[in-house]
């Protein structure tokens, strides 16, 4: 079985997470600068086979696309242009950040540690992806 593969888009900062082989457990692989976004994945898909990708769906409370999403349609455009091939499916990501926060603080992560954005992006992306598994 090839992996499923998340990412939670930021304008500066894309968090990444993957599944194992058998798309049981998602785990946070990485996060990266968003305009190197495509040659790291580039990178990635040479050496591991993924079968899709899940890319995060941020939505308001009231199920309408929040702002961020007008940033995120380029993004799916060029996708369409760089991957043809690989599916896309969208996963709504409300409160992951927040979540993710917070599973940062019960994990015991001291204050420094928290205040690292780039490790919320990855952890936020292991949600939107582990959300996917569940709702799959």
């Amino acid at each position: 079985m090839a992996r499923i593969l998340a990412l939670d888009f930021g304008v500066k900062r894309t968090g990444i997470a993957v599944t194992d082989e058998m798309q049981l457990i998602a785990s946070g692989l990485d996060t990266v600068a968003t305009e190197s976004l495509f040659a790291y994945l580039e990178s990635y898909f040479a050496k591991e086979s993924v079968e899709l990708v899940v890319v995060g769906e941020p939505k308001k409370l009231n199920g309408q696309p929040s702002e961020s999403e007008q940033f995120i349609q380029p993004f799916l455009r060029k996708w369409m242009e760089v991957f043809p091939t690989m599916p896309i499916e969208r996963q709504d990501e409300r409160f992951t950040s927040k979540i993710a926060f917070q599973s940062m603080i019960d994990g015991g992560l001291r204050k420094k540690k928290r205040q690292d954005k780039a490790l919320i992006d990855e952890i936020s992306a292991t949600l939107i992806l582990q959300a996917y598994l569940d709702r799959k």
